[in-house]
């Protein structure tokens, strides 16, 4: 969801790019093993369960507000994307969705071969928006679903709440996302757990950025990954790639959760660059909308129909550093090149006129693996 900014947020944005406040690139995470084989972080990389980089690619879907539109899945998969972000809630605003609802949802994405991010939408504008729901109150949601959840590790993320704080005292996000993560470790999820930023999504006064560390330590698993929503906050390539980097230099977890890039009376946000940095970075993005928002400039589709792309989803899906262009299957669904290794690849430091990446090459198979130059160049260009 898209919230305006003011002069007061670009100032903090600048600040934090600047270096007054962030993570800092000598902070690193610490990497820990998964506790669970399916998806899971490993070196600031969300991986598969066979150790394949995966990068999610796809969009949005309100299934929550739109519940017969389920056949999206299968249209949002067509037009190649990897992954669908589903808007789910508790209750606490909307409709709650039933577990029988959410189990259906999981084998729709998993007969479409689609990774599942399920998140609650009732949290979004916590402590400015009166009806929110607390992301206490949603990890209780995740919990009434532990029984549908439990065994789906390789194919669904867990998204705790989304936009889980407003702008005011957006320093408050971090005990409570603490305290959620901890509260579904404590119930057993094993799951990737991904965490949204204060100020709407947007962090534009660097609180996520600050105390990332702290909340990714604080995961015994260490599989967390943070969600960044990119609008009109974000509106020149200094403002995305600085954000972006603070993260990636630091071997943290990110993705772009939500963006949007119709100019509206806010700003005119830059897709372009977040779509670039996001593939050059290899972060996953997940554009916000299918269908059916109230301001129609964000929906990529007329009506759900996937043969009328509006003039966003026409960017999104084929337009430069697009999902068509660049999505990858996961191998859970047969997709990669089927060798028994795979290959991560990271940009860890840039300069003007060159750059210097890391790549990691993994056996996941059961014997030793020969001709190894073969197997990383295949599964190299499969990633790109």
């Amino acid at each position: 969801m898209r919230r305006m900014r003011s002069l007061t947020a670009l100032l903090a944005l600048w600040a934090g790019l600047l270096g007054i406040t962030g993570v800092g690139p000598a902070a690193h995470a610490e990497p820990r093993a998964p506790l669970a084989a399916g998806l899971h972080i490993a070196n600031g990389r969300l991986l598969e369960g066979n150790g394949n980089d995966f990068v999610m690619r796809g969009v949005n879907h309100a299934h929550t507000w739109y519940p017969g539109e389920t056949q999206s899945l299968g249209d949002i998969k067509a037009l190649g994307a990897n992954t669908v972000r589903v808007v789910l809630s508790n209750g606490h605003r909307w409709t709650r969705n039933s577990p029988e609802d959410v189990a259906s949802i999981i084998a729709q994405c998993k007969a479409d071969r689609l990774i599942c991010v399920l998140e609650v939408h009732d949290t979004t504008g916590y402590g400015e928006e009166a009806a929110a729901a607390s992301l206490d109150q949603a990890a209780d949601y995740w919990i009434g679903l532990k029984s549908v959840l439990a065994g789906q590790e390789d194919y669904v993320v867990i998204n705790i709440g989304n936009e889980p704080w407003g702008n005011t005292d957006p320093e408050g996000w971090t005990a409570p996302t603490v305290a959620a993560v901890q509260k579904l470790r404590g119930a057993g999820f094993q799951h990737t757990l991904m965490v949204d930023a204060p100020n709407w999504g947007q962090d534009w006064q660097g609180v996520m950025r600050a105390n990332a560390q702290t909340v990714y330590k604080a995961d015994t698993t260490g599989n967390l990954i943070f969600s960044i929503h990119m609008y009109s906050v974000y509106d020149t390539a200094q403002e995305i790639t600085g954000y972006l980097n603070v993260f990636v230099d630091a071997k943290l977890p990110l993705l772009i959760g939500e963006f949007g890039g119709p100019a509206d009376q806010w700003g005119d946000p830059d897709e372009n660059t977040m779509m670039a940095t996001a593939e050059r970075l290899r972060l996953g993005y997940l554009a916000w909308s299918w269908s059916g928002n109230t301001d129609p400039i964000l929906d990529m589709t007329v009506d759900f129909d996937p043969a009328r792309l509006t003039d966003w989803g026409k960017r999104v899906f084929n337009g430069p550093d697009g999902i068509a262009a660049t999505s990858r299957e996961a191998t859970v669904y047969g997709g990669g090149s089927g060798a028994a290794c795979s290959v991560g690849y990271r940009v860890v430091g840039e300069w003007s006129g060159g750059f210097q990446g890391e790549m990691a090459i993994r056996n996941t198979g059961t014997a030793p693996v020969s001709g190894w130059n073969a197997c990383a160049t295949g599964q190299a260009l499969a990633s790109k």
